[in-house]
Protein backbone atom coordinates (compact mmCIF):
# COMPACT_ATOMS: atom_id res chain seq x y z
CA UNK A 1 0.00 0.00 0.00
CA UNK A 2 2.87 2.38 0.66
CA UNK A 3 4.08 2.01 -2.54
CA UNK A 4 0.99 2.72 -4.32
CA UNK A 5 1.24 6.01 -2.24
CA UNK A 6 4.24 6.64 -3.48
CA UNK A 7 3.76 6.41 -6.69
CA UNK A 8 0.62 8.17 -6.59
CA UNK A 9 2.96 11.38 -4.85
CA UNK A 10 5.73 10.98 -8.30
CA UNK A 11 3.00 10.96 -10.45
CA UNK A 12 1.15 14.12 -9.13
CA UNK A 13 4.78 16.25 -8.76
CA UNK A 14 5.55 14.97 -11.94
CA UNK A 15 2.40 16.26 -13.60
CA UNK A 16 2.44 19.73 -12.42
CA UNK A 17 6.55 20.38 -14.05
CA UNK A 18 7.19 23.89 -14.57
CA UNK A 19 6.93 25.58 -18.11
CA UNK A 20 10.04 24.02 -20.85
CA UNK A 21 10.80 26.65 -22.90
CA UNK A 22 13.42 29.34 -23.71
CA UNK A 23 14.53 31.33 -20.80
CA UNK A 24 13.51 34.49 -20.69
CA UNK A 25 14.89 37.23 -22.88
CA UNK A 26 13.96 41.14 -22.38
CA UNK A 27 12.87 42.64 -25.91
CA UNK A 28 12.67 45.93 -26.70
CA UNK A 29 9.43 47.16 -27.46
CA UNK A 30 8.35 49.00 -31.10
CA UNK A 31 8.05 52.74 -31.10
CA UNK A 32 5.44 54.24 -29.14
CA UNK A 33 4.47 50.60 -27.73
CA UNK A 34 4.82 49.13 -24.34
CA UNK A 35 5.79 45.26 -23.43
CA UNK A 36 3.88 44.02 -20.08
CA UNK A 37 5.73 40.99 -18.52
CA UNK A 38 3.44 38.68 -17.21
CA UNK A 39 5.12 35.99 -15.36
CA UNK A 40 4.30 33.59 -13.22
CA UNK A 41 7.42 31.84 -10.52
CA UNK A 42 6.98 28.27 -9.89
CA UNK A 43 4.81 26.89 -6.63
CA UNK A 44 3.52 23.52 -6.60
CA UNK A 45 -0.11 25.06 -5.11
CA UNK A 46 -2.18 25.77 -8.07
CA UNK A 47 0.21 24.22 -10.77
CA UNK A 48 -2.37 22.09 -12.52
CA UNK A 49 -4.29 25.68 -13.66
CA UNK A 50 -3.68 27.79 -16.18
CA UNK A 51 -6.37 30.90 -16.18
CA UNK A 52 -6.16 33.30 -18.75
CA UNK A 53 -4.77 36.18 -18.36
CA UNK A 54 -5.61 38.89 -21.09
CA UNK A 55 -3.42 42.24 -21.47
CA UNK A 56 -4.85 44.70 -23.65
CA UNK A 57 -6.92 42.36 -26.73
CA UNK A 58 -4.42 39.68 -26.53
CA UNK A 59 -4.33 36.26 -23.91
CA UNK A 60 -2.48 33.53 -22.92
CA UNK A 61 -2.15 30.65 -20.50
CA UNK A 62 0.98 30.87 -18.25
CA UNK A 63 1.87 28.19 -16.72
CA UNK A 64 4.07 27.83 -13.46
CA UNK A 65 7.58 29.36 -13.82
CA UNK A 66 6.57 30.64 -17.61
CA UNK A 67 6.13 34.33 -18.78
CA UNK A 68 4.44 36.03 -21.37
CA UNK A 69 5.24 39.37 -23.60
CA UNK A 70 2.08 41.33 -23.82
CA UNK A 71 3.30 44.26 -26.51
CA UNK A 72 0.56 46.62 -26.39
CA UNK A 73 0.19 50.64 -27.38
CA UNK A 74 1.57 53.07 -24.66
CA UNK A 75 -1.33 54.38 -22.49
CA UNK A 76 -3.52 52.89 -20.30
CA UNK A 77 -4.12 48.86 -20.64
CA UNK A 78 -6.17 46.41 -17.93
CA UNK A 79 -4.44 43.32 -18.00
CA UNK A 80 -7.07 40.63 -16.19
CA UNK A 81 -6.99 37.14 -14.85
CA UNK A 82 -9.91 34.97 -14.18
CA UNK A 83 -10.03 31.60 -12.79
CA UNK A 84 -13.10 29.97 -11.28
CA UNK A 85 -15.56 31.73 -9.50
CA UNK A 86 -12.72 34.96 -9.27
CA UNK A 87 -11.53 38.10 -11.50
CA UNK A 88 -8.58 40.23 -10.74
CA UNK A 89 -7.93 43.01 -12.58
CA UNK A 90 -4.82 45.88 -12.57
CA UNK A 91 -4.24 48.79 -14.91
CA UNK A 92 -1.08 49.79 -16.23
CA UNK A 93 -1.07 53.47 -17.31
CA UNK A 94 2.11 53.67 -19.11
CA UNK A 95 4.80 54.98 -21.16
CA UNK A 96 6.49 53.09 -24.05
CA UNK A 97 8.56 50.36 -22.12
CA UNK A 98 8.53 47.66 -19.65
CA UNK A 99 6.45 46.95 -17.25
CA UNK A 100 6.13 43.62 -14.93
CA UNK A 101 3.07 41.74 -13.56
CA UNK A 102 3.96 38.67 -11.42
CA UNK A 103 0.89 35.84 -11.33
CA UNK A 104 -0.09 34.02 -8.15
CA UNK A 105 -2.59 31.37 -7.66
CA UNK A 106 -4.31 31.34 -4.01
CA UNK A 107 -6.46 29.17 -2.10
CA UNK A 108 -9.64 29.46 -2.95
CA UNK A 109 -12.85 27.19 -1.58
CA UNK A 110 -13.53 25.65 -4.15
CA UNK A 111 -10.51 26.15 -6.75
CA UNK A 112 -7.59 28.21 -6.60
CA UNK A 113 -7.99 32.18 -6.89
CA UNK A 114 -5.70 33.91 -9.47
CA UNK A 115 -4.13 37.60 -8.56
CA UNK A 116 -2.37 39.79 -10.76
CA UNK A 117 0.64 41.63 -9.03
CA UNK A 118 2.58 44.87 -10.37
CA UNK A 119 6.31 44.57 -9.75
CA UNK A 120 9.26 46.73 -9.35
CA UNK A 121 11.60 46.65 -11.94
CA UNK A 122 14.65 45.06 -9.37
CA UNK A 123 12.49 42.59 -8.11
CA UNK A 124 10.49 41.13 -11.16
CA UNK A 125 13.95 40.80 -13.20
CA UNK A 126 15.28 38.53 -10.27
CA UNK A 127 12.34 36.21 -10.29
CA UNK A 128 11.40 36.47 -14.68
CA UNK A 129 14.94 35.36 -15.05
CA UNK A 130 14.11 31.69 -13.58
CA UNK A 131 11.06 32.05 -15.94
CA UNK A 132 10.92 30.32 -19.43
CA UNK A 133 8.22 30.84 -22.00
CA UNK A 134 6.25 27.96 -23.41
CA UNK A 135 7.38 27.04 -26.83
CA UNK A 136 3.70 25.50 -27.09
CA UNK A 137 1.91 28.34 -25.21
CA UNK A 138 -1.81 28.79 -26.48
CA UNK A 139 -2.34 32.40 -27.19
CA UNK A 140 -5.76 33.76 -28.01
CA UNK A 141 -6.91 36.82 -30.10
CA UNK A 142 -9.70 38.58 -28.66
CA UNK A 143 -11.65 41.05 -30.80
CA UNK A 144 -11.83 41.65 -34.60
Amino acid sequence: MKSVVRMLLLAVAVSGCAVAGAPFQRTEPPPGMSTIYVYRPYHYVGSLLRPPVTCGDETARIGPGGYHAFVVPAGTVTCSVQGGESVDETAIEGAPRHYYIREEIGWGVLSGHPHLNPMDNDTAHDEIAQCCVAEDQKQYQVGP
